[in-house]
């Protein structure tokens, strides 16, 4: 018996006998097994308990696995649940229409019992794999609102979540990333200046020089937005670029006034990131530089305000058109 194995299965068969067999197999694996002799009887049962996976046959009376699985599909409940053809028939035609329907799997009768269970067990693997997947994608799209709730307050910074976020992930490929450092930068950039809903919108919007305590509650909100998320265990990985992400190379930056490679490799990133797209972006205080102005600033601040290997995997970006596609979405 497989312990970890909670999934419920729904056999939907029309011969007793193997039906029975089916559930004897299966229960002995460690799945929650339900079932039904046709498709009618199938959408009773599946008014009660929606499964993790459904075997069905596909010549079966009053509804058959075709009919059922369209049915299945057409309850929003449904939409989702893996689905396997179990059938006596290898007909070519019938493989198609199964495929055509969206079903990925076809089991021909008669079955043997390891190749059954290992096409169980992958294709709910690879359906909590999809789940997985989309609860990531949510959750970015719900990270990506909560920092834009920070340009709904200041029109001067529309796009700018994104935009740094693109940027930050160009210089990261650059740099040969993927995988969980990739991620980890792309939420870092994405919540970098998330402490900036403590400041006042007077502060954020105005348009002239701000004054020293103005610009003193300015440099509280890199340590605001990391002790924010600091009890989110998944954002973890962002908390050091959050606090960071002002530093600057030299030492000049807030709020630690770290330097050098003191300050994590994320954060450098990003400070790029953001001041290039500051540069380039219309704000109260000044009109946007062009972006050939913007680079030029930039590599005028390599090895000062910037990391000169940061700097030069921008401009590699750059040349290699990468900055000017990300700035021209926007």
């Amino acid at each position: 018996m497989l312990p970890h194995t909670s999934a419920t299965l729904l056999i939907v068969e029309d011969n007793a006998d193997l039906r029975d067999g089916l559930k004897d197999i299966l229960s002995f694996e460690g799945f929650n097994v339900l079932l039904a002799g046709n498709g009618l009887e199938a959408l009773a049962v599946m008014h009660n308990l929606r499964p993790d996976l459904i075997i069905s046959d596909i010549s079966m009376p009053e509804m058959d696995g075709f009919a059922f699985y369209e049915a299945v599909r057409a309850l929003p409940e449904g939409v989702t649940i893996p689905f396997i053809f179990l059938t006596a028939r290898g007909e070519r035609e019938d493989i198609l229409r199964g495929r055509n329907l969206g079903a990925e799997d076809y089991l021909i009768k008669p079955v043997m019992r390891d190749e059954l269970i290992n096409a169980i067990q992958s294709r709910l693997q690879r359906f909590r794999q999809l789940q997985m997947a989309q609860m990531e994608a949510a959750y970015q799209a719900a990270l990506t609102a909560l920092a834009n709730g920070i340009e709904v307050r200041d029109r001067y910074t529309r796009g700018h979540v994104e935009r740094v976020t693109a940027y930050s992930l160009a210089i990261g490929e650059q740099l040969g990333w993927s995988g969980v450092r990739l991620e980890a930068l792309r939420y870092g950039a994405i919540l970098h200046d998330i402490g900036k809903i403590f400041i006042s919108e007077a502060i954020l919007s105005k348009n002239g020089p701000l004054s020293p305590e103005e610009r003193l509650q300015m440099t509280f909100h890199p340590a605001q937005g990391a002790e924010m998320i600091k009890d989110i265990p998944y954002l973890a990985v962002a908390i050091p670029v959050i606090r960071c992400h002002h530093e600057r190379w030299d030492g000049s930056g807030y709020p630690n006034r770290l330097s050098g490679e003191a300050i994590p490799l994320e954060a450098r990133i990003i400070a790029v990131a953001d001041s290039f797209d500051a540069m380039t972006s219309d704000r109260p205080y000044h009109r946007a530089a062009s972006l050939q102005q913007g680079l030029d600033e930039i590599q005028q601040g390599r090895g000062h305000a910037y990391d000169p290997e940061v700097v030069d995997l921008f401009t590699q970006a750059w040349q290699a058109g990468k900055i000017y596609d990300i700035a021209a979405r926007w």
